[in-house]
């Protein structure tokens, strides 16, 4: 078989690129298995559920954290780090992104996210996983160790994934399959947007007929389960065998709604077929939080900042929003529905603190909390014995966006390469002569 010219000139260039490290860099793989235990010494720990503890140690052994505290017995062979003064927090978690699933929005090849018709909750986000995009060391840079990623549309989504950052496949990534069945909810807005000048009249008949249909949706799926109950099916419908773990309590809803209407009208269909609900986005939760607390509804609050969406609002109201979940008690964590933008979420937690959080308070939005949400608080989420040793050290507040610098990152122990593309470009141009 013969090659052309063209073919091999492209196969040298991509030798060259290769030799020189441009192409195929340190970021593009993954970490090996953790080889033996690991002392980090002389930090200051944020275990996010027992304070903070400063000039302390930490045994990782078989990729889970063995032991905490000061003169702690070492196994054989054991590599000491010494970490004196820098903070070390659990991994970070960011929920309800479409980090993997997309890769450049202008190019639709590389867009994922989407399935055809409004009924696919037995559509699953993770076989969708890209573990060798490009954007996932940029998060990963930022103190992310996790993301639980879904798959977008409209009505009935399917289901999310909770993925580790540091993986060859989706297979290797994922931590936690169908954490949740992903609804849009139907837009409440009667008077359409800036971009829709249709009469008012026409987008409330609109909004309506999609309303019906989503409540028509769930009353099919709730006669396939009791008829599954009964043993009358004779048959399979993938889609409403997706929704049986639903019914039963065993997956939540994730509904993506932001005002309080859609919010209202979530958790009224919630409380008709006896299922766990989750809002993601919220950007009206600030009016129904006590609601919203007394319900036991969850909040993946999506809009941390931005301009008020109403004339009368605060200016800083999506600053504000955080607080007063915070104080209502409802359950919230913080992210951006989105992918690339997800590194910004330390961002926004920061600005959460300048606006009446803690900076315990927001660091619990960005791991225990968002565990709880996603189920598996009982493995990460917080720096405890016998949790999966996924780590992230900073040589100061990581919630400090220009004073840090992320210098570590370990995920179920396994030392990650904190190399990205960006990093890769800044480098580049630094050397470029002017």
């Amino acid at each position: 078989m013969k090659l052309s010219n063209t073919c091999l000139s492209l196969i040298v260039a991509l030798a060259g690129s290769i030799s020189a490290g441009q192409s195929l860099a340190n970021d593009m793989v993954p970490a090996k298995a953790a080889t033996g235990p690991l002392l980090l010494t002389g930090v200051t720990l944020h275990t996010v559920t027992a304070g903070v503890s400063s000039n302390t140690d930490l045994l990782i052994v078989d990729g889970k954290i063995a032991a905490i505290g000061q003169g702690l017995t070492v196994p054989e062979g054991a590599t000491v780090l010494a970490l004196d003064g820098k903070h070390v927090y659990p991994g970070l978690i960011a929920l309800a992104n479409q980090l993997g699933l997309t890769e450049i929005d202008a190019v639709r090849s590389t867009d994922d996210t989407n399935e055809v018709t409004q009924t696919n909750p037995d559509i699953r986000a993770k076989v969708a996983y890209n573990a060798d995009s490009e954007v996932i060391p940029t998060i990963r840079s930022n103190g992310f160790a996790y993301a639980m990623v879904y798959p977008s549309g409209s009505m009935l989504m399917g289901q999310s994934s909770l993925m580790q950052l540091d993986a060859w496949n989706y297979q290797d990534a994922v931590v936690a399959d169908g954490t949740g069945l992903h609804v849009r909810w139907p837009n409440a807005d009667s008077l359409g947007s800036r971009w829709n000048p249709k009469p008012a009249d026409e987008v409330r008949k609109a909004n309506a007929a999609q309303l019906e249909k989503l409540q028509q949706h769930f009353k099919s799926a709730k006669a396939y389960f009791d008829a599954e109950q009964a043993g009358l099916n004779k048959g399979i419908d993938s889609r409403w065998q997706a929704m049986l773990p639903v019914f039963k309590g065993e997956r939540p809803l994730f509904v993506h709604a932001d005002d309080a209407r859609q919010i209202r009208q979530a958790m009224l269909l919630a409380k008709e077929y006896g299922v766990k609900l989750n809002i993601v986005g919220g950007r009206d939760s600030w009016r129904m939080a006590d609601e919203l607390a007394a319900a036991k509804v969850a909040v993946i609050y999506t809009a941390p900042y931005g301009l008020p969406t109403r004339g009368d609002e605060n200016y800083s109201q999506a600053f504000i929003t955080p607080k007063v979940l915070q104080d209502a008690g409802v359950e919230y964590a913080l992210s951006l529905d989105g992918y690339w933008d997800t590194r910004n979420v330390v961002f926004a937690a920061g600005q959460a603190i300048s606006f009446g959080l803690t900076p315990e308070q927001a660091l619990r939005s960005v791991t225990i909390n968002a565990a709880k949400i996603a189920g598996v608080a009982d493995k990460i989420g917080s720096i405890e014995v016998g949790k999966a040793a996924s780590l992230v050290v900073s040589d100061g507040d990581i919630f400090d966006y220009l004073g840090h610098k992320v210098t570590h990152l370990w995920i179920d122990g396994r030392a990650v390469d904190l190399n990205n593309h960006h990093k890769q470009m800044h480098d580049k141009y630094q050397q470029r002569i002017n």
